[in-house]
């Protein structure tokens, strides 16, 4: 019989990456409603390429996610994503209010720290970061 250490062991690779692919597919999201207005919004912002809101955000956000959902560059992109949010949070939300409820930065700071984590623990078992290492680790023993 299974014991739960041994589900835990065996089920905490695969759950890193779970929570990997839904928080890419959400952030993703929040980057194509800044430059494609998808899904639609009733207060769509045009999109502008040289601006900080929904320029690089947009394009950050879009990309990013991407990249996180398929667990490509994952350290790299969740570091740089981290500071995105923490930026976003102090720049946009920080000045309506001290409480991140009313002030409507709590998903900021979620991402942020969500992000954060996935910088330290990489994408998980489910990742083309994890293809990738085990492809040139595999190259590297034929050579």
């Amino acid at each position: 019989m299974v014991g739960f250490a041994d589900l835990r062991r065996a089920w905490e690779p695969r759950m890193l990456s779970i929570l990997r692919v839904m928080v890419g597919l959400l952030f993703m999201e929040h980057g194509l409603a800044k430059i494609f207005d998808f899904p639609p919004q009733p207060n769509h912002r045009a999109y502008v390429l040289l601006t900080l809101v929904p320029g690089l955000a947009g394009i950050l956000e879009a990309l990013g996610g991407l990249l996180i959902t398929l667990g490509l560059y994952t350290r790299m992109v969740a570091f740089l994503l981290s500071g995105e949010m923490a930026f976003a949070y102090f720049m946009s939300h920080a000045p309506r209010g001290f409480f991140p409820l009313l002030n409507g930065g709590d998903a900021a700071i979620l991402y942020c720290f969500v992000f954060f984590y996935l910088w330290v623990a990489g994408g998980g078992s489910w990742s083309l970061d994890r293809l990738r290492a085990s492809m040139s680790a595999t190259s590297a023993s034929r050579a």
